[in-house]
């Protein structure tokens, strides 16, 4: 008796703690694990988000906030905790639901004599023969089978025999890992290249392999050391991997279910996941965006522009200014192949796109080119291989979805009849020999300027106002003419709009660059100390989401700044306008969420100096060409130092219905008075109602949101202009989002760097606490000056 009861005490140890191997005939029921040898990973039930449905999923053991990398019945759930996974004498793998119904099977057709079930330090699932482990003789593997996450040591790729693929696709949502929409995968056609699809569409493109990387990496950035890289493409296969070089360091490749691609990386020290890059950082990564034989480049004020020796297609369609390219362009000159073509070298590009082409991997860079030049239906040819300059690939096609970058990049040599070369190179000489003018004439005036400047500064008792405030601003000083001339003497023709600070110009450079003038005004509410605060502080942050300052002038009383032109006006000009927001689909309006998040995550985070921005509002959200928004208006802004939380005023100086409560009524903001600005915008953005000129039962739309979410209400918040164009699983986890930026309390409220990783979808979100809102007919005194239905406002704290 005594051995039956330490048999039976043994087999209930065996089953109540964790496994690490499996063997025929044993299950894993709900509630039970399986882990790695090492303990880096975890297989067993889950349920994710909100959902109660239940996953067969594998999750690092040792991080916090549970991340999920594989599901194995992601497209058929189990609706209580009955589920059982066996392993079968086959070694094949079923899960099990309450009825003994078979929900999900590895369904491997190889066998093994001794199978076992292991989880490897990979995070691989693996079905094998006991003593056998060679990766190649695995009969079945969950690295074959990707969800959501691309792990080191996983392939992605297509076995050109059986034609079997390996790709990652997102989840439906947060609460849902059925397959979504996207996909990464390699696209086998022509030379093959790694492409992310919208279903069956393309709508990134990661480029083709040139010997090192895929040519869409970021210029100036080499491939990471952290990692090895393998790109194999034969007669049997084509696949793509990566191994971490650094055992101790944990990494992953996610795609979210917006589709967003980023690579993380886990932080020890923190305890959270940094995003180390993200694949689609701008317009120019949308696939196509300028159409064919054009390029695009984010830093141009418009990123498209057609190659030389191309025109645009359209010209007297639209403005090429506009926000759609895709009719791209078209040639200037016919070829002509019996009469003599020839080529012009591009460089720095990303090379269109391969899917069409054709590539040789052992001709010489010349006899390329000789037979792209026999062949009149070929259009372009490039090097395969960056690292001995060998190899050809070859296009037959219109050439489409190029990015310039400014460094790094390849070189291409497009086909362009002989004529139209010979013009572009005799076009080339004259620019050439203009810039060495344009030089020497530069030296003699910068010449005569350091001159001047050393006169002025020794006739200091005799320096003008303006001459004080030039001092450590870093920017270039515009002439008064200069600006009076461009902006044809402040011509209400001219003005873009006003505020409390003065009015905003358009003016026109003599070299052609458009600029935006910002006159304030003698009574303006940004006062000498505001003006050189904005100039100071935006001198010294660089970043896409926020607007670029060429200079400043300064003439007795008059204070101006010159900005860059942004053809598209502000936020506030399309969501609040019953015809313009039409305009704003709901991927534009997620575009816009995301630019200002990542503009602000700059400011608070990542910049040189640590700027709170304190006017965050819809009229200071510019919007370019392609409707980026950039952050504008620094004139409120303050700079923190390494260890400052917050800070504190007597003078509130900001725009009622964006302000956080701590800031509106005790003078104390920080980067959370920011994130609660930002949490309104996106509810305005949503629902295309003012925060303040909304009213509901008293409640402005801060506090009509809280009603509808406790209520589980919130999709009454979506403007109905958007029709059907949202994806309601995005809308609702904006909303929730926006709810946990405008709750009361700064400390409940996320930084911006968990705001990002929320709205991609790349975290649980908690339940939101009642927001810092305020009852319309409430006002808090104060000096108010208003501006349009804005009023920015001026309390002396008491």
């Amino acid at each position: 008796m005594e051995v039956i009861w330490y048999l039976v005490l043994f087999s209930f140890i065996l089953r109540t703690s964790t496994l690490k191997i499996i063997t025929p005939g044993q299950s894993i029921k709900d509630g039970e694990t399986l882990i790695s040898v090492g303990e880096s990973f975890e297989l067993g039930f889950f349920s994710p988000g909100s959902s109660k449905s239940r996953y067969v999923g594998i999750w690092y053991k040792n991080i916090p906030s549970r991340t999920v990398v594989w599901v194995a019945n992601r497209e058929a759930p189990i609706f209580d905790h009955s589920g059982v996974l066996s392993f079968g004498n086959q070694g094949i793998l079923t899960l099990l639901n309450s009825t003994k119904t078979v929900v999900w099977s590895s369904n491997t057709s190889r066998t093994a004599q001794y199978p076992v079930l292991q989880l490897l330090e990979s995070g691989n699932l693996v079905a094998k023969d006991r003593n056998d482990n060679n990766p190649q003789n695995f009969f079945w593997q969950s690295f074959d089978y990707p969800c959501d996450n691309f792990l080191p040591g996983m392939k992605l790729g297509k076995d050109l025999v059986t034609g079997f693929e390996r790709y990652i696709s997102s989840w439906k949502s947060a609460d849902d890992p059925a397959q979504g929409q996207y996909s990464l995968r390699i696209d086998p056609h022509g030379f093959p290249q790694l492409v992310a699809r919208k279903g069956s569409q393309v709508v990134f493109r990661l480029g083709s392999w040139n010997g090192l990387y895929f040519s869409h990496r970021k210029p100036n950035t080499k491939p990471s050391p952290l990692y090895s890289y393998q790109f194999v493409l034969d007669k049997n296969e084509v696949y793509y991997k990566c191994e971490l070089q650094n055992s101790s360091v944990i990494s992953r490749y996610a795609m979210n279910p917006s589709g967003l691609m980023q690579r993380f990386l886990w932080n020890e020290r923190k305890q959270e996941w940094e995003i180390f890059s993200t694949a689609q950082t701008d317009q120019c990564t949308v696939y196509g965006f300028c159409g064919a034989y054009a390029s695009c480049n984010p830093d141009r004020s418009s990123p498209c522009a057609c190659l030389e020796g191309f025109v645009h297609k359209s010209p007297t369609s639209g403005d090429w200014n506009s926000i759609d390219w895709s009719d791209g362009c078209i040639r200037r000159t016919p070829l002509a192949c019996d009469s003599g073509d020839s080529f012009l070298k591009h460089t720095r590009l990303e090379l269109p796109d391969t899917s069409k082409s054709w590539a040789n991997k052992s001709m010489s860079f010349k006899e390329c080119e000789e037979l792209c030049l026999r062949n009149c239906s070929c259009t372009a040819y490039a090097n395969l291989d960056i690292r001995e300059g060998t190899g050809c690939l070859l296009w037959f096609n219109e050439l489409i979805d190029m990015t310039e970058f400014t460094e790094d990049g390849q070189d291409l040599y497009i086909r362009l009849a002989k004529s139209e070369l010979d013009q572009l190179q005799r076009k080339m000489k004259s620019k050439e020999k203009r810039k060495a003018v344009v030089i020497a004439i530069s030296i003699i005036i910068a010449t005569g300027m350091m001159v001047t400047m050393v006169l002025l500064y020794k006739r200091k008792k005799n320096l003008s106002n303006e001459g004080k405030h030039k001092e450590k601003m870093e920017l270039p000083l515009f002439d008064f003419a200069t600006i009076v001339n461009a902006t044809d003497n402040f011509s209400t023709s001219n003005k873009l709009g006003q505020g409390g600070f003065g009015h905003v110009y358009k003016g026109m450079l003599k070299e052609g660059k458009e600029i935006a003038v910002k006159r304030l005004s003698k009574d303006s509410g940004q006062g000498l100390d505001e003006f050189k605060n904005e100039v100071t502080l935006i001198v010294k942050l660089q970043h896409r989401n926020l607007v670029k300052l060429f200079g400043f002038c300064i003439k007795g009383d008059e204070r101006m700044l010159i900005y860059e032109y942004l053809p598209n006006k502000s936020l506030d000009y399309f969501i609040f306008d019953k015809t313009r927001n039409k305009l704003l689909d709901w991927h534009r309006r997620m575009h816009v969420i995301d630019g200002i998040a990542r503009g602000l995550l700059y400011l608070h985070h990542d910049s040189r100096l640590r700027i709170i921005h304190r006017d965050l509002k819809a009229s200071n959200i510019l919007l370019d060409n392609s409707m980026n928004p950039k952050i504008s208006d620094f004139g409120l802004a303050r700079k923190f130092g390494g260890d400052q939380t917050e800070d504190k005023t007597r003078r509130v100086v900001g725009t009622y219905g964006y302000m956080s409560p701590e800031y509106a009524f005790h003078g104390c903001f920080s980067m959370k008075s920011d994130v609660f600005s930002f949490g309104v915008l996106v509810l305005e953005i949503i629902t295309g109602k003012r925060s303040r000129g909304y009213s509901d039962h008293d409640h402005n739309l801060l506090g009509h949101a809280w009603r509808l979410w406790i209520e589980e209400r919130p999709l009454e918040l979506i403007e109905n202009t958007l029709g059907d164009s949202y994806i309601i699983t995005e809308v609702l986890r904006c909303i929730h989002v926006a709810l946990l930026c405008v709750q009361q309390r700064p400390e409940d409220r996320p930084n911006m760097s968990s705001v990002l990783l929320m709205l991609g979808g790349e975290s649980t979100l908690p339940q939101p606490n009642q927001p810092g809102y305020f009852i319309e007919k409430n006002l808090p005194s104060g000096k108010q000056s208003s501006s349009l239905n804005e009023f920015t406002i001026t309390i002396e704290a008491r």
